[in-house]
């Protein structure tokens, strides 16, 4: 008999569901100070994208292990934000920034849209429901009439409704 050589254990063994990423201390400074510097060097367009994705850091933060929320919420809320990017990168001022939240009628295209996701992730599940629910009841109906030409052609005994007394 041979012997199968026992199995070395895995240097980076795979992450587990339950396992968290940490950074250690330097990344995190790293990373805080690559934030800082993005943020001082487009800070016009940091202020629109930080007032006008509040909606969708919100579900960020309340709903964290619901991401299907979070993407639609998010990609109907930057779509609202994109239009005022434009404006912001062809004036990149910090005053345009502003005046841009002067307008309420601008937080309410911005803000609406993500109201606007939020709707569709509740209400398209029972759209489907209310369209899969009517084709059920027409395919039960063609199911009927078909039954009722079987009985016509063959009787009422192919629909087992037939009572079981004998005939005399």
């Amino acid at each position: 008999m041979s012997k199968v050589p026992p199995q070395r254990p895995l240097r980076n063994p795979p992450l587990r569901r339950n396992d968290t990423f940490r950074l250690n201390l330097l990344q995190k400074v790293l990373l805080i100070l690559a934030l800082l510097i993005a943020v001082m060097t487009t800070l016009p367009v940091m202020v629109v994208l930080l007032i006008g994705l509040l909606p969708t850091f919100t579900v960020l933060i309340t709903d964290r292990t619901n991401t299907n929320k979070l993407v639609i919420v998010g990609c109907f809320n930057l779509s609202g934000v994109f239009i005022y990017l434009f404006h912001i990168i062809s004036n990149f001022t910090v005053r345009d920034a502003f005046f841009i939240f002067s307008d309420i009628f601008n937080l309410i295209i911005m803000l609406g849209s993500a109201g606007l996701g939020l709707i569709v992730y509740l209400e398209v599940p029972n759209l489907f429901i209310y369209i899969y629910k009517i084709m059920a009841q027409k395919r039960l109906k063609t199911i009927d009439s078909q039954l009722d030409k079987l009985a016509q052609d063959w009787g009422e005994g192919i629909r087992g409704t037939i009572s079981s007394q004998p005939q005399a």
